[in-house]
């Protein structure tokens, strides 16, 4: 009998809600970290997610596998950490980011090479670049007690009730909170959406401090386990395929404020669990919604960036730390989970932790850099001193 394609459709609407509002405010908080205006940030916003429906729409309708594609959530909030170099350098480096991410499938060499990373060194950057963010909600609760503390009261409650809708609530609820504190001037962050096109320019300190990083926290913190997830529901992900979709994704929407898409890792499981359908053949379906509802919710963007600014309190802010509150566990967990690693991961993390620019380079490369040099140093053989030979014995040439 044939399944009816309303319940896929539904998961994957849902999916798409779930994905968008759970990591909004993290993006919103990014882009505006290193340098975009409201109206580039809101532009950002809808190319990301333009580019996300129709990368989502093509792969799963070609592999008809339900294959989703984000925004990098862990990547957004790199760039909410890093010290702004000017939006139009930040917009090379996104350019730089989607062609690395194109490579990876071009070369698989390349990939091994970013493999080759050690999980608990790209672990303990994301953390330490997480930090600051999750301090957020504690920061803004001191300082607006009222609004904030019924943000968290929501995300908490909705943590033991249904875990995965407690950040889509706590936004609603922050959303709320903007509109009590704005009146009526909620009226007039109601915008249409555009896309505004920046000229990129290239600096190697936004290609190695920004670029970089963003590329190893992607492959590191979506990619990867996006291929896993699909991979625990039978699904074989298309590595090659994927990694030049989404690599031409990010390079067609960086000039527009788009940071880079990839791989769905959490969300990913909704299209691909057999609650979106009992027949394996039709999830797909799941997926392909889902990036249907992207394009809807493109619209929706330069709204809520006039809504983040409507309001004297950081809020959104609020919600991107807690969203982000359950990958700073798992990171720190993966981070100091072997004993062996632990050192060069704590020099990794507190180094992203400390915000620090040397030579123009952000902090969370020179994590990367730290822990490496920290490691190989720790793992590198000691050299055996060499005997003394013994008195009287020739050691000068033979005739």
């Amino acid at each position: 009998m044939e399944h009816s394609w309303l319940r896929p459709a539904s998961v994957g609407v849902t999916t798409a809600l779930v994905g968008f509002t759970s990591s909004v405010a993290v993006l919103i908080a990014g882009l505006t970290a290193v340098g975009a205006t409201p109206e580039q940030a809101s532009s950002g916003l809808t190319a990301l997610c333009v580019t996300v429906g129709l990368g989502t729409m093509l792969l799963s309708w070609r592999f008809r596998i339900p294959l989703s594609l984000a925004w990098s959530t862990p990547g957004a909030a790199l760039l909410a950490t890093q010290a702004s170099l000017g939006w139009p350098a930040a917009v090379g480096a996104f350019l730089v980011t989607g062609a690395l991410i194109a490579a990876v499938g071009l070369w698989p060499r390349l990939g091994r090479l970013v493999a080759a990373i050690p999980a608990p060194l790209a672990q303990a950057m994301l953390a330490g670049v997480l930090v600051p963010l999750c301090l957020r909600p504690v920061t803004e609760l001191a300082a607006s007690p009222w609004l904030v503390a019924p943000v968290i009261g929501v995300w908490l409650a909705l943590q033991r009730l249904a875990p995965r809708w407690a950040t889509p609530a706590a936004f609603a609820a922050a959303l709320a909170a903007i509109a009590l504190e704005a009146g009526t001037g909620v009226v007039d962050a109601v915008a249409a959406p555009s896309l505004v096109v920046t000229a990129p320019a290239l600096s190697w300190a936004a290609a190695v401090g920004i670029a970089v990083p963003l590329t190893v926290v992607t492959m590191a913190s979506q990619n990867v386990p996006g291929v896993a997830v699909l991979a625990s529901a039978g699904f074989r992900a298309p590595w090659r395929e994927t990694m030049l979709v989404t690599g031409a994704g990010t390079v067609l929407g960086a000039s527009a404020g788009g940071h880079a898409i990839n791989l769905a890792a959490i969300t990913a499981a909704l299209p691909a669990s057999p609650d979106a359908d009992p027949e394996p053949g039709r999830r797909w379906i799941a997926a392909f919604t889902a990036g249907v509802s992207y394009l809807v919710l493109a619209g929706a963007g330069a709204t809520l960036v006039g809504l983040s600014h409507a309001s004297t309190t950081a809020i959104l802010a609020v919600v991107a730390g807690l969203a982000l509150l359950p990958t700073l566990a798992s990171s720190l967990a993966g981070a100091f989970a072997r004993a062996e690693d632990r050192l060069p991961a704590a020099i990794a993390f507190v180094l992203a932790a400390s915000g620090a620019t040397l030579a123009g380079v952000g902090s969370a490369f020179w994590a990367l850099v730290g822990g490496l040099a920290v490691r190989a140093m720790l793992r590198a053989e000691p050299r055996r001193a060499r005997r003394p030979a013994p008195v009287g014995a020739d050691t000068g040439p033979r005739s």
